[in-house]
């Protein structure tokens, strides 16, 4: 099996870390590939970000259906481009917010998620919204580091995170956090080892969802609003994309 996990931004580093996480918790057997999307933000922090980081995460799906993978992760806790990705495949493509979230589920009955910086709120709410499981999601919290600082040792982010959840274990209730990027997904372990309680990386959860549903023989339904798109003529630098 063969899956391609894209970081929609444009930072290689996130992707190398990304990559870890997800070959980490792929089965034997299981080659991952990592991609880094070949246009877009270096990070994704806004409603702007995520909607320029969508054409290139695209054209990722797009190759990969000639490389002929078995499976994708988008690997950015906004889910840029979900159902869009969806209709150019078959195959499973899951995205790992509503995979942490719904792992999360089901191994506790309220959440917390711990995001980056607080402008970005909002986006997981709308998510947790989407996905069904915003009685369940007690809040979404921000460590207010900047995705990109993650990948500086010296911003001190570990502690900020941890620290944003312990919070969300006192006041909310939470019996799981969820960490809200992609670029955090090197934290879970130590993390969980730190707070005593489930902590989940959504690349790691998105990564398991795809096996099983590769190993069940599970695709992306091609009836409805997820079929293939309608051959159309398109302009400037989606040009290429004219059928």
């Amino acid at each position: 099996m063969r899956i391609c996990v894209i970081n929609p931004n444009t930072t290689t580093s996130m992707t190398d870390k990304i990559g870890e996480a997800a070959r980490h918790a792929a089965s034997q057997g299981t080659e991952i590939i990592a991609c880094t999307s070949p246009s877009g933000p270096e990070s994704i922090e806004s409603h702007f970000d995520e909607s320029l980081s969508v054409p290139g995460l695209l054209e990722v799906i797009r190759q990969g259906e000639i490389e002929g993978y078995d499976g994708y992760v988008i690997a950015c806790f906004g889910d840029p481009g979900l159902l869009a990705a969806r209709e150019l495949t078959s195959k499973p493509v899951i995205g790992i917010a509503e995979a942490a979230m719904r792992i999360a589920s089901l191994i506790s009955t309220h959440f917390s998620v711990v995001t980056t910086l607080s402008r970005t709120i909002v986006i997981a709410e709308h998510l947790a919204r989407q996905y069904g499981v915003e009685h369940l999601c007690r809040r979404i919290r921000a460590a207010d580091v900047a995705v990109l600082e993650l990948e500086d040792p010296a911003s001190d982010s570990y502690r900020r995170v941890r620290d944003e959840a312990k919070r969300a274990l006192v006041e909310d209730g939470a019996g799981a956090i969820v960490l809200g990027c992609g670029g955090m997904a090197d934290l879970a372990r130590c993390l969980s080892e730190d707070l005593g309680v489930p902590v989940i990386d959504g690349v790691s959860a998105a990564v398991k969802l795809v096996e099983a549903l590769v190993e069940l023989k599970l695709g992306t339904s091609k009836v409805g609003d997820l079929a293939y798109p309608l051959p159309k003529r398109f302009t400037g630098q989606f040009a290429h994309l004219s059928h």
